[in-house]
């Protein structure tokens, strides 16, 4: 049987791809060598850091929660029905990847501030949004959540519905067939999706700033008391900086691994 080789690669596609890396590779590298690896502990450890971190894996872990009880249901309609309205919806779920999140955090501001759509409602109520953690929350979950429906609604439509049709012919619920068989196929776009939900959440910071504010302990995220230190302390913003950019690392990099060993 004579096997097929695959058709190679021209010689100048090399370029641009190595352009391109380097473009990704030369600013983080600049980023490491800007460091003043003499006081980096002190640095990242003092207590505004410390804060501003645990405050955003806190509200980034959150947000992802809300990304995936949300972005699983909307990824399946957008995937498997066919109604009429449909491109209308699917532009107006991926609209957040291309709003500036300063908008999107006025946005939220018109709709859960005092006198905002429904905030003035739930100001009646004794419940206050903006300008809390709360805040922090949805504007991390209004950027981040497209990510999540994109990487899922493609793996929904690369699996197919072959399966999900042979287990309603057997006379499976649709509801059954959603939770043991939809979900076990598509899990590897989900596990990558809600890594870059997370990534996104993590570092999320015009909508955050414009919506949530910047209270120490409240609502100030680490990208926020990047932003801060950069205007006092140069080094300390090039130090957190930096240990932001290894925990989203750390974050991809195991997301990654996990799914490799699961499988493709």
């Amino acid at each position: 049987m004579t096997r097929v080789r695959p058709a190679g690669l021209p010689a100048w596609i090399y370029v641009p791809a190595l352009v391109g890396g380097l473009f990704v590779a030369v600013p983080l590298l600049s980023l490491i060598l800007a460091v003043d690896w003499r006081h980096f502990p002190d640095l990242v450890t003092s207590e505004a850091s410390l804060q501003a971190l645990a405050l955003s894996m806190r509200t980034a872990g959150a947000a992802t929660v809300l990304c995936v009880l949300l972005g699983v249901p909307m990824a399946t309609v957008l995937a498997r029905s066919t109604f009429r309205g449909l491109p209308v919806l699917r532009s107006l779920v991926l609209l957040p990847l291309v709003l500036p999140p300063v908008v999107g955090g006025i946005a939220l501001l018109y709709t859960f501030g005092r006198r905002g759509l429904l905030g003035e409602y739930l100001e009646l109520l004794g419940i206050r949004i903006a300008f809390s953690t709360t805040a922090v929350v949805l504007a991390q979950t209004f950027v981040a959540l497209p990510f999540l429906v994109i990487s899922l609604e493609g793996a929904l439509r690369t699996a197919g519905t072959r399966y999900e049709a042979v287990a309603a012919t057997l006379g499976a619920r649709p509801t059954t067939v959603f939770r043991r068989v939809t979900l076990p196929l598509v899990l590897p776009g989900l596990a990558s999706g809600t890594v870059l939900a997370f990534a996104r959440a993590l570092g999320e910071f015009g909508a955050t700033l414009t919506f949530a504010g910047s209270l120490q302990g409240v609502t100030r995220t680490l990208p926020l008391e990047i932003y801060l230190q950069r205007e006092t302390d140069a080094d300390a913003a090039v130090a957190l900086s930096l240990l932001l950019v290894v925990v989203a690392l750390v974050i991809v990099v195991a997301a990654r691994g996990r799914r490799t060993a699961g499988g493709p």
